[in-house]
């Protein structure tokens, strides 16, 4: 019996020697400091951006289908009815939240990079507007984050404006996705939902268009100034028959967030592109970022470069309701002008060469 007890004490004192060396050991290790903490918020807040927006309305499109066939079905056939009676209201101003704006996680989000905006002119709330943004990149990081999130100050430059941005109408035919959309302030890119937001929704509304679309995110890479804009004229048309003013902004570093294999014109792989754009309505970009464990290594994040925002100087035009085409021609002349001049005077503030030239095909 002495024997056992003393066999027992023996463990005893060695699993209490044990436990106090890890706990030492423990102590010991180096604890994250703020800055890493910072940097492990800012990347899970891109990730969840990409995530949303690359998966979230495929997923819950297949989740659905997938209920149909379990005893959750109900789920599925609610949700069905819902859209079914909420079908209209992405094209009627959607149905934001001011909360989502102001979500803490945005804040991180912007960090990443970082974001700024930058305003040159006041922007009055008695009329409404049409903000240009370029260039299109290959996922409107710069777009979104100062346009949809408050975290860059756009309210507070910019008191008693609405900001809108506008995004392919398909995206919100896919559940769940649509309700995240319309929460931040996104809108189909159409004509009815452009033109309630300027004529129905008051004064004080800003609709961010990128321009350029899907054909300018094929070209788009680290370096390339250019832009598909000569012949996109309908946002200047729509602008005329509502009497909405026209903003040309621009987001220097936006071409830099990814790296692009692009395709030559005329190439198969380029034209595989093209006909699925014009079927889709999006384009098959193969691109690239950094991974999530290391910035050297590979995946489909952003990397951290700096995104510059300049909002330029508003393009007065009045109200025609049936505008001519020489009408139209005018005023996008007058926008590109104002584009051009907002990018020479601020290229050098943001990271390109006095040398550098805005291509505008």
């Amino acid at each position: 019996m002495k024997t056992i007890i003393a066999a027992c004490s023996q463990n005893l004192s060695g699993s209490r020697a044990s436990v106090q060396t890890a706990l030492r050991t423990l102590l010991a290790a180096p604890w994250p400091s703020q800055r890493d903490v910072r940097s492990w918020l800012q990347l899970l807040a891109v990730l969840q951006w990409v995530l949303s927006f690359l998966l979230l309305g495929t997923v819950s499109l297949l989740l659905l289908i997938y209920l149909v066939f379990t005893s959750f079905w109900p789920i599925s056939a609610l949700y069905l009815a819902w859209i079914i009676f909420d079908w209209d209201t992405p094209e009627k101003g959607g149905r934001r939240l001011p909360c989502l704006r102001r979500w803490p996680v945005w804040r991180h989000f912007r960090d990443y990079f970082p974001v700024k905006l930058v305003k040159t002119h006041d922007l009055s709330p008695s009329h409404n507007y049409i903000i240009g943004s370029h260039p299109h990149g290959i996922l409107c990081v710069g777009a979104f984050c100062n346009f949809i999130t408050g975290s860059t100050g756009f309210g507070e430059m910019f008191p008693g404006i609405r900001p809108f941005l506008t995004t392919l109408a398909g995206n919100f035919r896919l559940p769940v996705f649509r309700e995240y959309l319309m929460s931040g302030g996104l809108c189909p890119v159409t004509r009815s939902a452009i033109g309630y937001l300027l004529s129905k929704n008051g004064t004080g509304n800003a609709v961010a268009i990128v321009i350029g679309g899907a054909a300018e995110s094929l070209s788009c890479r680290p370096g390339v100034t250019t832009l598909i804009l000569k012949n996109r004229k309908g946002f200047v048309r729509m602008a005329l028959q509502h009497g909405a003013y026209l903003v040309p902004s621009f987001s220097f570093g936006e071409n830099d967030l990814f790296r692009q294999v692009v395709f030559e014109e005329g190439s198969w792989m380029r034209s595989i592109q093209q006909r699925f754009q014009k079927m889709m309505g999006f384009a098959p970009c193969v691109f690239y970022g950094r991974g999530l464990t290391s910035v050297r290594s590979r995946g489909f994040l952003p990397y951290a470069r700096p995104i510059t925002t300049v909002v330029g100087e508003p393009v007065m035009v009045p109200k025609i309701e049936d505008p001519s085409c020489e009408t139209v021609d005018m005023y996008h002349e007058m926008y590109v002008r104002s584009l051009l001049k907002l990018f020479n005077e601020n290229k050098t503030k943001y990271g390109l060469s006095e040398t550098e030239e805005l291509r505008i095909l």
